[in-house]
């Protein structure tokens, strides 16, 4: 029995480090996936590409860009955030495409006083016009260790979840007029930058210089579950035409992916307890009307 159990315990322990390895090989590499594109050196990629961290300090922020566009994906990236008296600092994880009626899904995390809340702002625009934000408290301290922050984007929809709860959904509504972000590729970018004269209680709190550098921290980009474009061609489209079609279908699943039933309730819990502003629900910013998306 005691061999038994010993044989036991050493398969477990196989089987968990496969696992654990498993986790490992499917995080990105930082060198490979993106490229820092400003910072003067206050951005680095450390520990062989595995982390990425962002630093701001009174001359400069830093920010960096995924070398990848892509064309719809379910994205997930592990931050922490600068801790402290971050008052007057934004860190903003979005992805966004080109030009003069760009496409764009925005996280952006405001920072406070020390002991207050951070606020994550998030945003859609599509086609030049945004003007649709929902900002949340969160449920823990997103400067004690990394949390990861996804966005699920497909034809039918655009989910931003937070260590896997949904927090905010967008829905494809064309057929009533609302356009969506479907046709323009996108990059991942992000940011961290000083916005005193606005990101802290309207700009009232300014950022204490004191306490600078100001540092953020990234690891364990995911995108395995994305469409990859280029030059007009999309990742996701070989793929389809080079596996069966029952593995295409499994593997692209995230493509038609809706929110079950557990995950409804989950969104509406953060809704209801988290959320501390809604366009859908200020009528005086719309006096015309709240926008359509609103009123289905």
């Amino acid at each position: 029995m005691a061999s038994l159990k010993s044989s036991f315990s050493f398969i477990l322990l196989i089987a968990l480090l496969a696992a654990s390895s498993l986790v490992v090989a499917s995080a990105g590499n930082f060198n490979q996936d993106f490229q820092i594109t400003w910072g003067d050196g206050r951005a680095k990629i450390l520990n062989n590409g595995e982390l990425l961290t962002l630093s701001l300090d009174k001359a400069s922020g830093s920010g960096f860009q995924s070398k990848n566009e892509y064309l719809f994906g379910k994205i997930d990236m592990q931050l922490k955030l600068v801790p402290g008296n971050s008052a007057g600092t934004v860190t903003a994880y979005y992805l966004s495409s080109k030009g003069s009626t760009w496409d764009e899904i925005d996280f952006e995390f405001l920072g406070n006083l020390s002991g207050d809340p951070y606020i994550l702002h998030t945003n859609v625009f599509s086609q030049g016009k945004g003007n649709r934000e929902q900002q949340f408290y969160l449920w823990f301290d997103p400067t004690a260790d990394f949390h990861t922050y996804s966005i699920l984007w497909n034809p039918q929809r655009i989910v931003f979840s937070v260590d896997g709860t949904p927090i905010r959904e967008f829905k494809n509504q064309e057929s009533n007029g609302v356009p969506f972000p479907k046709n323009q590729p996108m990059r991942i970018y992000s940011s961290l930058w000083n916005a005193d004269d606005w990101a802290t209680r309207g700009g009232l709190i300014k950022t204490d210089w004191s306490r600078a550098p100001f540092t953020a921290s990234y690891r364990n980009f995911n995108a395995n579950n994305a469409c990859v474009s280029s030059n007009g061609a999309s990742s996701c489209s070989s793929s389809s035409s080079q596996n069966s079609s029952s593995s295409a279908s499994t593997s692209n699943a995230w493509l038609s992916e809706e929110l079950d039933l557990t995950r409804q309730e989950r969104l509406r819990w953060v809704q209801k307890n988290y959320m501390i502003y809604n366009y859908c629900t200020d009528a005086k910013r719309f006096p015309q009307g709240l926008p359509t998306e609103c009123k289905s």
